[in-house]
């Protein structure tokens, strides 16, 4: 039994397996981060990019 728990102390598999769900939780809200800016960037584009179209033409003059 002492042996046992001798080779548990010194077992690091499940170091690796903590820091392995650390950095994928890290990885997972730098994306979900990046996602969001690159969606409100997009949107806001989007919108700016619609006013220019509507007011081209909106004093009945086209060129």
């Amino acid at each position: 039994m002492l042996n046992f728990i001798k080779n548990f102390r010194n077992e690091e598999d499940g170091a690796v397996t903590v820091d392995f769900v650390v950095l994928t939780a890290a990885i997972v809200v730098l994306g979900l981060a990046v996602g969001t800016a690159v969606s409100n960037g997009a949107s806001t584009l989007a919108n700016d990019i619609e006013q220019d179209v509507l007011n081209q033409c909106s004093d009945g003059t086209c060129d």
